[in-house]
């Protein structure tokens, strides 16, 4: 059966575009911010000052998915936490920046190093500090509830906001386009 994307795939109001799709099918290197797209942006600090923060499972499932097919991923964040260290080293996420004050200068940083060219790399975000990031790389993405500056330079929006879901369903995106979805579900067949 030929790979299809999902009809609702355009996120939002933002089209599906045939652009769309041949960056996403262009893509080797996927990094994400994390408050805020890979968490709900809340930050709960307890009585001895410990922080709690979610994430959505369904994202880590998607984030496998994908680099089991071969995408690199990576996390930067401007904030520095030993929960994000450790649910990162949990999905085996090899490319953590933690503490960015540049996100784009990490982004071209890592991409350098991975050996992959801007245009083949995809960055989500939801705020302010990831316009530059967005603008640097070949696919640009953000999350449902993701600041309105920020829509303009997208070429895909997701449906859920961040922490509910919204990386896993750039990770579907990401699989039709390249092709992969059925082969990275067939795993889970059976």
């Amino acid at each position: 059966m030929p790979e299809t994307l999902p009809a609702n795939g355009s996120g939002h109001g933002l089209p599906l575009t045939p652009d769309a799709r041949e960056r996403a099918a262009r893509v080797r290197l996927l990094a994400l911010d994390v408050d805020g797209t890979l968490t709900d942006g809340r930050i709960v600090i307890g009585p001895r000052g410990e922080l709690c923060k979610s994430f959505s499972v369904h994202d880590g499932q998607g984030l496998r998915l994908l680099m089991d097919q071969g995408v690199h991923v990576a996390w930067i964040t401007a904030r520095e936490s030993e929960i994000v260290r450790r649910r990162a080293a949990e999905l085996k996420v090899a490319h953590v920046v933690q503490g960015s004050r540049d996100k784009a200068r990490d982004l071209r940083a890592l991409a350098a190093k991975l050996r992959i060219e801007l245009d083949a790399c995809a960055y989500m975000g939801d705020d302010l500090p990831d316009l530059a990031p967005m603008r640097a790389c070949g696919f640009a993405a953000c999350v449902a509830d993701a600041e309105p500056a920020l829509l303009p330079e997208a070429h895909w929006r997701s449906e859920r906001p961040g922490g509910h879901g919204a990386v896993r369903e750039l990770c579907r995106f990401l699989l039709h386009a390249q092709g992969r979805w059925g082969f990275a579900i067939s795993a889970y067949a059976g």
